[in-house]
């Protein structure tokens, strides 16, 4: 089933702009989404059709199937209860028997897992993000000998600076493990090579440093300090930062640079935002999702604040968050048993 079929059928019971127009914070440049609930024919209800979900490709049109719907309700699912919440101008359709299903039916404490929870998560990852472009990894990867050093007088030096001002190459260097330490070894130089050291690594892609086998009669010329644990983090850095690079967004990376701020300014205006409903669930028992402070959360979204001033702006409606939770008169969870009752009072309708 597509989605021209159940507009051809009649089987939308509800449908609605969604997003930036329904929150109150379109610009000349936002797109229209919209979010729609439908039901399926008795017989794909009652067989083995039965369709959770339709969308489009771009996904910015989605319908959901009203027990669907009702049990992501069930769990608080905030961009559900949004639909649900949708402001009477921007709902195109619906059906009487919508009705029957009220924000204040699902509203419960569990918001404040799945919307300051969810904000939370996008909090985390806007410090990654701000991490990755304040600290950019160059795309020409560094070998474990850039973690190795060599002990000298009361502190050290890096091996390949070292190596250079000492005319030698690690390629004839043996190294053997000093016990009752961790990554310190001797350093031996072989320089005809007949004793067949193996060097410090033998290719570039090595994880770990070489050992040899050395005569017990040879005398180490240093001794040599390999930070594995370095290595590892930045190999682990490495990974993640050109994983995000060949991933991102260049469009909105592109505003991002242009503005300055160094976190991604449309992701935090709507993360701030989630939290706002979040806080005002607790405060009012009641969800309103059309924003009250559009200037403020356009002036974000366009980077005129500061990566600092964001972060204490989500955090202190953090706190707001958790003393309002503290405080509320709203049930643990929704009433499963009473939510349940009703979605099986508008099946009954539809398929009597």
């Amino acid at each position: 089933m597509k989605l021209h079929d159940i507009k051809n059928k009649n089987l939308i019971l509800f449908q609605a702009i969604s997003g930036s127009r329904s929150f109150g914070l379109a610009t000349e440049n936002s797109d229209t989404d919209i979010r729609g609930i439908y039901y399926l024919p008795k017989e794909d209800f009652f067989g083995l059709n039965y369709i959770p979900q339709i969308s489009n490709e771009t996904n910015d049109i989605t319908y959901y199937e009203i027990g669907r719907l009702v049990e992501l309700l069930q769990k608080n699912n905030p961009n559900i209860l949004e639909i649900l919440a949708s402001p009477e101008d921007c709902i195109q359709h619906k059906n009487p028997l919508m009705d029957l299903l009220k924000p204040e039916d699902f509203l419960s404490k569990l918001c404040k897992d799945t919307f300051a929870g969810y904000a939370i998560s996008q909090i985390k990852k806007a410090k990654g993000l701000n991490k990755k472009i304040l600290n950019p990894i160059a795309q020409e990867r560094k070998s474990i000998l850039d973690f190795c050093y060599i002990l000298q007088n009361q502190g050290s030096i890096p091996l390949k600076k070292w190596l250079s001002e000492n005319g030698k190459i690690q390629e004839k260097c043996g190294l053997v493990s000093i016990d009752n330490t961790k990554g310190m070894f001797a350093l031996f130089y072989n320089e005809s090579g007949d004793l067949n050291y193996k060097g410090i690594i033998q290719n570039e892609e090595a994880n770990q440093v070489s050992v040899s086998s050395v005569p017990k009669d040879e005398k180490p010329i240093a001794y040599l300090f390999c930070n594995l644990d370095a290595y590892s983090t930045y190999c682990k850095d490495y990974r993640e930062y050109w994983k995000w690079v060949s991933e991102r967004n260049e469009d909105r990376y592109n505003v991002n640079q242009h503005h300055g701020q160094n976190y991604d300014s449309k992701n935090m205006m709507h993360t701030i935002r989630l939290l706002q409903s979040c806080k005002q669930i607790f405060k009012t028992n009641s969800l309103n999702i059309r924003v009250e402070n559009r200037d403020e959360l356009l002036d974000i979204k366009a980077g005129n604040w500061s990566y600092e001033n964001v972060m204490k702006k989500a955090e202190d409606l953090i706190r707001s968050i958790e003393h309002y939770h503290s405080i509320s008169t709203l049930p643990d969870y929704p009433d499963l048993e009473k939510t349940t009752k009703i979605l099986i009072e508008i099946r009954e309708n539809l398929y009597q």
